[in-house]
């Protein structure tokens, strides 16, 4: 009979994906006893965080967003100086399509993320691998992120801080306690029961926040979608283009006129080729119950957008990625907290950019140092709709 084994911190982070990941170092760098625990193994494919590469992309009108970005974009260097590793990549970012509309002019909005309207013959000439049939919008404090890379960092400074990150944990139970504390269960591969108490707990959990928190908390609906993206080969006649290629969106109102599943997002992943995506439109899915196999009519239509708007890609090479998005009904996030407990949530495909804002936030709100912001409140209007 084993016994349980006992671990007392003042915050316990469940979800070592890049949300809960930031959440724990920003917390252990400030000295402050965290534990972060994950079900799966080191470099696992089952959630939203894996995968070599995504968007920086800055095409934001809102500006409790681009004030999120522009925070994330002063940590996502901080990171990488706390780290040694590369894991933003300013290589540029091109809007295909118009952008949304918002009060104040571009630099109200921007920040950081200046930009400038280039025509289409201009951006053909500069950048082959694309096909322009319109004038695009260039930012070239876009870019790309290095996901695996930069999960590992955060587990491995994390650790570095003083914080404890645990693998293989499937936490079974989160439940507020009379004392206004908080006790997590959990059991290993091998039926190891690890009781966690804890003065507060920062879910982060993606696909699985439902299942965990349904019964404590009143969660908006949260859709979890298989997304299927998919690599495709650069042309060897494009090889030296394909190193100067900006990170891009397509809008699906700009893509020819044609019915699309949705916009297309894509980037260059070193030695992997072109990546492209449809954004949010894949089957519903139990994360407990996924196939990992693309819907075979959808990377049909991404063969064929590659066809006729990536001329550098051979559309016939598509080697698919699975992964998750768990959407709220008005695509916006979840940072708020109840008693105990912190939830980020709904990062509804956009929200890896975001991560090491995110964290800090989720931090703060679990440190008592801020409150929910109106935009990403559990209460806002209209997310229960």
């Amino acid at each position: 009979m084993s016994l349980t084994k006992q671990i007392d911190v003042e915050v316990v982070v469940v979800g070592g994906g890049v949300m809960g990941a930031s959440a724990a170092w920003s917390l252990a760098r400030r000295r402050v006893s965290v534990a972060l625990i994950e079900r799966y193994e080191p470099g696992h494919r089952h959630g939203a965080s894996h995968g070599a590469t995504r968007n920086f992309n800055p095409v934001y009108a809102e500006p409790h967003y681009l004030e999120l970005l522009n925070r994330a974009h002063t940590l996502w260097r901080e990171l990488e100086d706390d780290s040694g590793d590369v894991l933003l990549d300013e290589i540029g970012f091109i809007d295909r399509g118009s952008r949304p509309a918002a009060p104040g002019n571009d630099d109200d909005r921007a920040g950081t993320f200046d930009s400038e309207e280039l025509p289409a013959a201009v951006a053909q000439e500069r950048w082959p691998l694309l096909r322009f049939d319109d004038a695009v919008r260039f930012f070239p404090r876009g870019g790309r992120l290095y996901a695996d890379r930069t999960v590992n960092a955060l587990h491995r400074q994390t650790a570095a801080h003083g914080g404890i990150v645990r693998h293989g944990l499937r936490v079974t139970d989160v439940t507020p306690r009379a004392d206004h504390e908080v006790s997590v269960s959990a059991l290993g591969a091998e039926g190891e029961a690890v009781s966690i108490k804890a003065r507060r707990v920062i879910v982060a959990a993606g696909a699985w926040t439902q299942k965990l928190l349904g019964a404590h908390l009143p969660l908006p609906p949260l859709v979890v979608t298989q997304e299927q993206p998919a690599h495709f080969s650069v042309r060897p006649e494009f090889a030296a283009a394909a190193e100067l290629l900006p990170s891009f969106n397509h809008r699906s109102a700009a893509i020819g006129g044609e019915w699309w599943p949705s916009g297309i997002y894509g980037m260059h992943t070193p030695g992997e080729g072109i990546k492209v995506g449809w954004h949010g439109v894949g089957p519903v899915t139990d994360p407990d119950q996924r196939s990992f196999t693309a819907d075979p009519d959808q990377l049909e239509q991404l063969r064929e957008y590659v066809r006729q708007w990536v001329p550098g890609a051979d559309a016939e090479t598509a080697v698919d990625i699975s992964c998750t998005y768990t959407t709220t009904p008005d695509s916006g996030f979840v940072l708020d907290r109840s008693g105990p407990i912190v939830v980020g949530a709904g990062f509804s495909g956009h929200g890896f950019k975001f991560a090491p804002a995110v964290g800090e936030v989720l931090a703060n709100l679990a440190r008592g140092r801020a409150h929910a912001a109106p935009h990403f409140s559990l209460a806002r209007a209209g997310i229960f709709r």
